[in-house]
């Protein structure tokens, strides 16, 4: 692949990414004013995951750079619209739930109640297990990546957060 190519990707992939989040952010009834923010959360979260996959750095832990990213980015943008940083961050990070593998574990957890299945295919159990391990780690992962934020720049509310001060604080060691 070229460097064109690749760019391309990446372009696709956050346009995708951004209607995903924009379209759950509608269903999850965050204000029109600030649906855009929803899509932009989703689209360049899943956009770092994708660039981060393309460079072998592993689903799991491309998940975690990537709703970490939403969080941060949702606790700043919070603070700039007067919102609650869980009305965008949420549908920002609904774009990179693992569907298929929650699927894939289903399917073959249906397939493993037939005795006969089972025994003409003994690697279920392992796909299953296997599937249902890494729905499981990017579930908590995407929890874990957004916490991150929240945890980090702890506050009663979004408004008591000014970033250079805590950036301050946290950079000059005593």
């Amino acid at each position: 692949m070229d460097a064109a190519d690749i760019i391309l990707n990446i372009i696709r992939d956050f346009c995708i990414a951004f209607v995903v989040g924009f379209c759950w952010g509608i269903l999850f009834g965050t204000p029109k004013r600030i649906l855009v923010i929803a899509g932009l959360l989703g689209g360049l979260g899943h956009c770092i995951r994708f660039i981060l996959l393309q460079l072998d750095f592993g689903l799991i832990s491309a998940t975690l750079a990537g709703s970490v990213f939403i969080g941060l980015f949702g606790i700043f943008m919070a603070h700039r619209v007067d919102n609650p940083p869980v009305v965008f961050t949420m549908p920002a990070c609904i774009t990179m739930i693992p569907g298929m593998y929650a699927y894939k574990t289903m399917l073959a957890g249906m397939k493993i109640t037939d005795s006969a299945t089972l025994e003409a295919d003994p690697s279920l159990l392992p796909t299953m297990a296997h599937n249902l391990m890494l729905t499981m780690s990017m579930l908590f992962t995407l929890a874990i990546g957004i916490c991150i934020a929240a945890l980090f720049f702890r506050a009663t509310s979004v408004k008591e957060i000014e970033f250079a001060k805590k950036l301050e604080r946290m950079t000059h060691f005593k």
